[in-house]
């Protein structure tokens, strides 16, 4: 046993000497961040009581209907379950990486019978014909490898790194999907408006063309009079029917993104009329922390910064660690004996003298995949800041935009009911009512599309601000030691 005791005492020596890993440590490198929002109101800085609710963020506009959808969404969209895969994917790789810490320990049993030639080479010793034997071994294999340069703690560290991205890959997958879901849904609204508005409109035109063609079989109105207004009558009932299919296309949308078959999906006519969120937006720098996207990058930025460790162990000598025991024996019958037992330990040092560069270009590599990461980091902050600003903004303008379309619409109202009472008194022409037609029309659609667009803009800041996600819920996420681990297979 003295040799074992020598081993051992060999291992925990180097076991206490490996607590240093090579390579940098890692730090969270900045990301260019602005002061503050330069579009005004109307929004308010985020209260840290009042934030947007985490998870289901959807349920700020408080629609039953959108809660319905995306749940449909969470529960059966196929690229979210992708996702998922994925970071099972991500968390069985940081088990790999983990198991090297543990020994590994292998047996394999064998058995044969053999003949042994009666014409083999004997090295001058006397050959007495062929021999046929038995031979029975049941080996057992332990080896080890210590991590004494950190190698195994950083690949573990860019592994956990790994997982974690993949888990705010996930987040961002849920907040990308849930967010389209909504503005397809709000954007449906909006093309259910227009088409009661035309619908409505095709309604009023039957009415004014049957008052026309009585006035014309009277002798009151000319054939001009009467083809103007069935000229705007049949390219509304045209108008009407393209937003149908518009409609069909938003809703097939959503029925791919609910996970399921376009031709048995159906979502009922949606209101425009839907509540719009007061949204806490905060400072500038809560962003980074919202965010899944930037969580991700920042994660990948981190696992680049370990993999530099990975690359530079090569630089130290690896030391193996054996130990083989077992029986062996001619017969099965006194296999399991003591003269049958056999053992043998030992240690094994390598070290990478001469490789003609290969050491140096993969520091190199991970050098460079990490100054990637930390641009693909910053560039991601840019955009998210962009996005939040583009929403803040487009809130502004479509709120501006609302109050002087309400304007506009009731202005077109009144000005087609003037354009009718001058017509039948006989002091315009026809083609006045028929203008102030067109102008109510166009007014009424551009206001249901400002509406639509207040929401989806909406749906878009949300998104933009992380839908109430925290990057703190990424530090419960990764695999460590633990002896339940070390007894698996």
């Amino acid at each position: 046993m003295k040799p074992a005791a020598a081993v051992a005492a060999a291992w925990l020596a180097l076991v206490l000497a490996g607590c240093h890993a090579v390579g940098p440590d890692y730090h969270l490198s900045p990301a260019p961040t602005p002061v503050a929002w330069h579009a005004e109101g109307p929004w308010r800085p985020g209260d840290p009581k009042d934030a947007i609710p985490k998870g289901e963020w959807w349920t700020v506009f408080r629609s039953a209907q959108l809660d319905g959808l995306e749940k449909q969404v969470v529960a059966a969209n196929q690229d979210l379950v992708s996702a998922a895969a994925r970071v099972q994917q991500a968390r069985a790789l940081a088990s790999v990486a983990i198991s090297n810490f543990y020994p590994q320990v292998g047996a394999a049993p064998s058995g044969q019978r053999f003949r042994l030639s009666g014409n083999r080479p004997s090295l001058g010793a006397p050959v007495l014909g062929p021999i046929t034997e038995n031979e029975w071994d049941l080996p057992f294999v332990l080896s080890y490898e210590p991590d004494l340069f950190g190698r195994t703690r950083r690949s573990v560290e860019a592994a956990n790194t790994s997982y974690q991205a993949a888990t705010a890959d996930f987040e961002n997958v849920k907040l990308v999907l849930t967010a389209e879901t909504a503005a397809d849904f709000f954007t449906l609204g909006e093309v259910d408006a227009e088409i009661a508005i035309l619908d409505d409109s095709v309604a009023s035109f039957e009415k004014a063309l049957a008052l026309i063609q009585n006035r014309h079989d009277g002798g009151v109105a000319s054939g001009l009079d009467l083809a103007q207004e069935q000229s705007l009558l049949d390219a509304t009932r045209t108008q009407a029917t393209l937003e149908r299919q518009l409609r069909a296309s938003y809703e097939h949308a959503l029925a791919v993104l609910c996970g399921a078959p376009a031709p048995d999906f159906r979502v009922a006519p949606a209101s425009l009329q839907q509540y719009l969120p007061d949204i806490p937006v905060g400072v500038p720098s809560g962003v980074l922390e919202r965010r899944p996207d930037i969580a991700r990058e920042e994660r990948l930025m981190a696992s680049a910064n370990a993999e530099i460790g990975v690359a530079k162990s090569a630089y130290y000598p690896s030391i193996s660690l054996l130990a083989t025991g077992g029986l062996e024996a001619a017969g099965i019958g006194n296999l399991l004996t003591l003269p049958s037992s056999l053992w043998a330990v030992g240690a094994t040092i390598a070290q990478t003298v001469f490789s003609g560069g290969r050491v140096r270009a993969g520091v190199d590599f991970s050098k460079a995949g990490y100054q990637d990461a930390v641009a693909q980091y910053r560039q991601t902050a840019l955009v998210a800041f962009q996005e939040v600003e583009d929403g803040l903004s487009g809130l502004q303008v479509y709120a501006n935009a609302g109050k002087s379309q309400d304007t506009a619409v009731a202005d077109s109202q009144r000005a087609l009911n003037i354009a009718m009472d001058r017509y039948t008194g006989g002091l315009v022409t026809y083609l006045d009512v028929v203008t102030a037609q067109q102008s109510l029309l166009s007014n009424q659609r551009e206001n249901a599309q400002i509406r639509g667009g207040q929401l989806v803009t909406s749906v878009m800041l949300v998104k933009a601000l992380g839908g109430g996600w925290d990057a703190s819920s990424l530090a419960a996420i990764r695999m460590t030691p633990d002896l339940k681990t070390a007894f698996r297979p």
